[in-house]
């Protein structure tokens, strides 16, 4: 029988509205409408869609609304104001609503949610092709919030989690590749956060944020999708005092299978999973890493990141889809890991925090 997964990140709506992929539609069918494509490097190569998340049993996920501010001084595709950023984050919602009427998703803003959702998913009398995927809505990157009140619209229509950067320059603090501390306006957005008890993802900042942000925010703190630097050497991934940190505030840290950050030989866009033989095994030596600073397995799970501007060609080679997150139960049990450790891995460190967090 396959365990509950709760992945705690991926970019839904952002590969419905800018990709155009119709998520309900089984793999296959995406990656065939696709196969001609080639204005974005992983076009017929995704891993993520509905289907394919009840096939791998990943019931709940934390879904994000994602849509930067672009400077003149930073090139990549973003919006020309934060008008605009806000637009495309209300399309985004606009797809979860509809996902929602058709009865493929529910979104989770509780506690009482959570657990009718997990009782849901509990029955065996129904089939895991019927059951809805919950989510819970996150925004990767504060930069569509025109002003801190619209964090107040946000709340009122479920956003639980926020992220203040994502890459690059940001409105409320500066993201990965970047240095500086947290903005003033980003300073305020974490007040508003603590009187609503949402969720900071500490992913994306930098070195002066995250230690900013830890002694700033009072309210429950994780990291979505992270790995660790004394792997992989990247100022993307979490140091050793980093990790420590979040391991005292009670934090998960979900682990990504972006291949760059698992393995330090790969190189966006010109290496390959096959050749270097990156498999999902190698998340597992981060989480050995963590579990040996944490003296336990109570504060990693899975935060995948798939479909996040990359498919299968940035992917370990042993996953074809999303439904092979699975296979990580006989990894862990071959690794030495108890059938305790797999459950709170799977789904159970992701829970304890959320049970946490909402209900106080």
């Amino acid at each position: 029988m396959k365990r509950l997964i709760v992945d705690a990140h991926l970019d839904l709506a952002m590969n419905a509205m800018e990709w155009n992929r119709d998520l309900s539609l089984p793999l296959a069918e995406i990656r065939r409408r696709e196969s001609n494509m080639d204005d974005k490097p992983d076009r017929g190569k995704g891993t993520v869609c509905l289907p394919a998340l009840r096939e791998g049993k990943v019931g709940l996920v934390v879904a994000t609304q994602l849509a930067r501010f672009r400077p003149a001084s930073y090139t990549p595709t973003a919006w020309n104001s934060p008008q605009q950023a806000w637009a495309m984050t209300q399309a985004q919602l606009a797809w979860y609503r509809e996902m929602e009427a058709l009865g493929e998703m529910v979104q989770i803003t509780d506690s009482a949610g959570l657990e009718n959702h997990l009782a849901l998913w509990a029955d065996e009398s129904k089939a895991d092709s019927e059951k809805p995927v919950g989510y819970i809505l996150s925004l990767e990157g504060g930069d569509s919030l025109v002003d801190i009140d619209y964090l107040y619209r946000a709340h009122d229509y479920g956003l639980r989690a926020v992220g203040l950067s994502h890459f690059g320059p940001g409105r409320y603090a500066d993201g990965t590749k970047t240095s500086g501390r947290i903005h003033q306006q980003g300073l305020e957005l974490m007040k508003v956060m603590g009187e609503l008890n949402m969720i900071l993802d500490a992913t994306h900042l930098t070195d002066e944020g995250f230690d900013q942000a830890l002694d700033a925010y009072d309210g429950p703190i994780w990291a979505s999708h992270h790995n660790v630097r004394a792997i992989v050497s990247n100022q993307r991934q979490l140091t050793d005092e980093q990790i420590k940190k979040l391991i005292s505030r009670g934090a998960v840290i979900g682990g990504m299978l972006d291949c760059w950050a698992m393995d330090i030989r790969f190189i966006d866009t010109v290496s390959d999973p096959w050749q270097l033989d990156i498999r999902l095994e190698h998340l597992v030596d981060h989480w050995d890493h963590i579990c040996q600073l944490a003296g336990n397995a109570e504060h990693i799970g899975i935060g995948s990141d798939l479909d996040g501007i990359f498919g299968t060609e940035q992917s370990p080679w042993d996953m074809d889809s999303i439904a092979d997150l699975q296979k990580f139960e006989y990894i862990l049990q071959g690794r030495g890991y108890s059938e305790q450790d797999i459950d709170h891995i799977f789904s159970g460190n992701w829970l304890r925090f959320l049970r946490q967090a909402w209900n106080k």
